[in-house]
């Protein structure tokens, strides 16, 4: 991999981590223009590291939230008069509802990293969370918002979460559709989508971070990946916290249906392989 790729997969990963248009699957198609091996355990790592890049932007987004949380978490831990607020039963839904996702990562690792990573998957997953999505915003009350939430919810979501192991899912896709079939507004669906997003983003990258460095690919175009992903997703989410405050998921249904149906013949006529 040479630095204008490492480039470009950094700006396809910042504008992709958090629209519910999948990032894995965006980051697919593009290792396979730009000639990677989509299914080499090097290209598979460097994609999940260079999610770091995009995870930090949420950290520092969200730095002053992130903060009150954790502080509210260590405090209530001492101080059992403190476990009623909102902050410290946050950071209780962030670590348990991130535990599924750790769980089935790991025990699927190989099949992530191996069958799945298939444009045919990618086309296929695309398509069908759509109607997903569809049916999240038109049967979710969303009349819940961030004081309402329960541990039941973060449970929920954090589940969900796992499905978006399948690339062309979407990781927020997921999060956001299941918050707001619990009943979650669609900005407190979102905002927990970022929350549950980081401590499983990276875990991921780190867990990841030594089969990226140990094939073709360098330290530097690592770290620019990274550099790169982290500037355009801060963009990103300030973006998306302020659309879906007043617009439908759903808006991005017919750009993954038309990506969807478009790898579907490119692959169908054999003008590109799916690995």
């Amino acid at each position: 991999m040479d630095y204008i790729q490492a480039v470009v997969l950094g700006i396809v990963e910042g504008l992709t981590e958090f629209l519910p248009v999948s990032s894995t699957g965006h980051l697919t198609i593009a290792e396979k223009l730009l000639g990677l091996q989509v299914d080499d355990p090097a290209v598979t790592a460097y994609t999940a590291v260079i999610q770091t890049g995009a995870i930090l932007a949420v950290v520092v987004y969200f730095w002053t939230d992130i903060w009150r949380i954790a502080k509210a978490w260590v405090l209530g831990i001492v101080k059992p008069e403190l476990r009623g607020q909102l902050d410290h039963r946050m950071g209780w839904y962030i670590i348990l509802g991130s535990v599924p996702i750790g769980i089935v990562g790991l025990l699927a690792k190989d099949l992530i990293t191996g069958s799945l990573r298939s444009l045919w998957v990618v086309a296929g997953a695309l398509i069908l969370w759509s109607a997903v999505m569809l049916y999240a915003e038109r049967s979710g009350r969303q009349q819940r918002t961030e004081k309402d939430l329960t541990l039941k919810d973060a449970l929920i979501v954090g589940v969900v979460q796992c499905v978006a192991l399948v690339p062309g899912v979407s990781r927020s896709g997921a999060t956001i559709s299941s918050g707001l079939l619990v009943g979650l507004d669609r900005v407190t669906a979102t905002r927990l989508s970022f929350f549950l997003s980081i401590p499983a983003l990276l875990a991921a990258g780190i867990y990841e971070l030594k089969d990226a460095l140990s094939g073709d690919i360098g330290i530097g175009q690592t770290v620019v990946g990274t550099a790169v992903s982290f500037v355009v997703a801060y963009a990103s989410v300030a973006w998306l916290l302020r659309f879906v405050a007043g617009n439908s998921i759903g808006k991005f249904v017919p750009y993954r249906l038309a990506l969807g149906a478009v790898l579907l013949v490119v692959l169908g006529a054999g003008w590109m392989a799916p690995t």
